[in-house]
């Protein structure tokens, strides 16, 4: 491994992932509370849009140990981090079950179907847009401006893409910033329905600063707004159940 990468364990050391040292997004809380979104006995095919380096694809094949997961990203060198930690010794008991996809999500029709993005393909789909404005993130990074800086539209292309691969009743969970939730829904439209809203709050009485929107497609239940996770207590430690779920103990849903 060359100095411009790092190899860091996830979910206590089950699974490592390789990923950029000094540029680039490197993968944190966002990617393990996305893949708790997954319930633990899932045995379907899921994909992971946006995959990065394949944080959030890892811990859901972790976490579930029947799911086969495809991990989908654009850039040339995220999917190379992507394919180094399928390589590592530490992941070869998840390999088998993951397979990367180079391709980019927005892509419409059969554009998208000659990239490797069949119509009817998963039962899950997570995914974890770059969902901050330009104003948000003025970095001199073209890699991290990449992953983090939302173009026009992107909801709606993703969640497109989504319904598309989706087989009947499969489900969609998208994290982003809370002041996204009216696109997010709009985007959701009449694809996916049910749309289960679980807000993380850094601290008790303190503002959410991220939602995670869980739907199905086919569904005609109405929007719920569920009970929040709170991630940290009075200290700097997370709480207890916000520990269980970044390290795949417990799904992030109950």
């Amino acid at each position: 491994m060359g100095p411009s990468a790092t190899v860091d364990a996830f979910h206590r050391g089950r699974f490592h992932l390789v990923q950029p040292a000094s540029k680039g997004h490197r993968s944190g809380i966002d990617a393990m509370l996305l893949a708790g979104a997954v319930p633990t006995g899932f045995r379907g095919r899921a994909a992971d849009f946006g995959a990065g380096a394949g944080a959030a694809g890892l811990a859901v094949a972790t976490r579930c140990a029947e799911a086969h997961v495809t991990l989908v990203e654009r850039s040339a060198e995220m999917s190379g981090c992507a394919r180094a930690s399928l390589d590592l010794p530490e992941n070869q008991h998840l390999a088998p079950r993951i397979e990367l996809l180079k391709a980019d999500v927005a892509l419409p029709g059969q554009e998208r179907v000659r990239a490797g993005l069949s119509d009817r393909s998963f039962d899950f789909i997570i995914m974890n847009p770059p969902f901050n404005a330009v104003r948000d993130r003025a970095t001199p990074d073209p890699l991290k401006r990449e992953a983090h800086v939302m173009t026009e539209g992107l909801f709606e292309k993703w969640l497109r893409t989504a319904a598309a691969v989706a087989r009947p009743g499969a489900e969609v969970a998208v994290i982003a910033r809370p002041v996204s939730l009216p696109e997010l829904l709009a985007a959701l439209g009449s694809r996916f329905g049910g749309a289960e809203v679980l807000p993380i709050h850094p601290r008790q009485r303190a503002e959410a600063i991220r939602i995670i929107i869980r739907a199905r497609q086919g569904s005609r239940a109405g929007l719920r707004l569920l009970d929040p996770l709170i991630l940290h207590g009075s200290g700097r430690d997370f709480t207890e159940r916000a520990e269980a779920v970044i390290n795949g103990q417990v799904p992030l849903f109950r």
